[in-house]
C-alpha cells in the first residue's frame, strides 16, 4: 500500500470539490470560451484551486499539472520529473454547462512516468471510482445521499471484437486525425457501439460494462487518473499506437484481451 496516504488526501479533496461543482451547477455561471474554442467556468477554475490549496499545504514537494492553471513546481526540485499531480477540475465541461450530469473531477499522480493513484468523482451521477498501484480498483455509489461499501471492479472477459462493446465521444477527431474510416471499421466490426464520452468510457471498461474505449486527441490532465483505475481493475491503457500510460495525446483502454486486436484495426502499430 504504498500509495495509500496519497490516495486517502485524494479522495479527501474529491470530497470538497464535489460539494464545490454541486452548488455551482445548481446557480447561474458564465460560460467563456478559451483559445482552443473549449468552455471553461468560473467553477471549473475555483475547483482547481481548491484542489491546488490542498496540495500545495500537504504535498509541498510535489509538482501539480492543472488544465486551467497549468503546472507549479513543488519544493521538491526533482518534482517536475518525479511526484507529479495532475488535475482536470471538470472533465466534461460541456456536459456540466448544458446540465448533463455525465462530468467529473479528475484527480492523478504520476511518480515518474508511472500514473499510481487516480480518483474520478462524477457528483451529479453519485458515483466515484478511484485506484492506488497494487491495491486494486473501486467504486462507490452514492444512495440518498450515502455511500454504498466500495466495490472492487473487473474488466470484462470477452475476447473477440465481434462480441464487444465499444465506446467513444465523438466522431470529429477521429475524421480531423485522417482516422474516421478505421474507427468506423472498429465499430462495424464490433457488436455494439454508444458515445458515453470522457471519463465514463474509461470507467464503464474498468467495471467491465463496455470492453474498449479509445479517443483520437486528449491531454495528460485528461487521462492520468484513468490509468490506475482502468489498470488495477484488469485493464489495459495505452496511446492507439499501443504505448503504455497516459503520453500519446489519444487513447486506447480496454480489458486486455482485445488490446492488440483494437491496436491493429486502427493502423497506429
Amino acid at each position: 500500500m504504498a500509495y495509500a496516504d496519497d490516495l486517502a488526501l485524494a479522495l479527501s479533496i474529491a470530497d470538497e470539490v464535489d460539494a464545490l461543482t454541486i452548488a455551482g451547477s445548481q446557480g447561474d455561471f458564465a460560460v467563456e470560451l478559451k483559445p482552443d474554442d473549449t468552455p471553461v467556468t468560473a467553477i471549473d477554475r475555483a475547483a482547481e484551486q481548491l484542489v491546488r490549496d490542498r496540495l500545495a499545504t500537504a504535498r509541498p514537494g510535489d509538482t501539480i499539472v492543472g488544465e486551467e492553471f497549468g503546472v507549479t513546481a513543488g519544493t521538491d526540485k526533482n518534482s517536475a520529473g518525479g511526484r507529479r499531480w495532475v488535475v482536470d477540475p471538470i472533465d466534461g465541461t460541456k456536459n456540466f454547462v448544458r446540465g448533463v450530469p455525465a462530468w467529473a473531477t479528475l484527480i492523478g499522480l504520476l511518480d515518474g512516468d508511472d500514473a499510481v493513484v487516480g480518483v474520478v468523482s462524477a457528483p451529479a451521477l453519485g458515483r466515484r471510482w478511484y485506484a492506488s498501484r497494487g491495491d486494486g480498483a473501486w467504486g462507490v455509489t452514492r444512495l440518498n445521499g450515502f455511500p454504498t461499501a466500495p466495490q472492487r471492479l473487473a474488466v470484462s472477459s470477452v475476447t473477440a471484437l465481434a462480441d464487444a462493446s465499444v465506446s467513444f465521444s465523438s466522431l470529429s477527431g477521429w475524421e480531423a486525425r485522417g482516422l474516421l474510416e478505421p474507427f468506423l471499421e472498429l465499430t462495424r466490426t464490433a457488436r455494439r457501439t454508444r458515445a458515453f464520452g470522457d471519463f465514463w468510457s474509461y470507467m464503464m471498461v474498468a467495471e467491465g460494462l463496455v470492453d474498449v474505449a479509445c479517443e483520437p486527441e486528449l491531454a495528460l490532465h485528461d487521462m492520468v487518473a484513468l490509468v490506475p483505475i482502468v489498470t488495477e481493475a484488469g485493464g489495459s491503457f495505452t496511446s492507439l499506437a499501443g504505448v503504455p500510460g497516459p503520453f500519446g495525446a489519444d487513447a486506447l483502454a480496454s480489458n486486455g484481451s482485445l488490446h492488440h486486436a483494437v491496436v491493429a484495426l486502427l493502423g497506429q502499430n
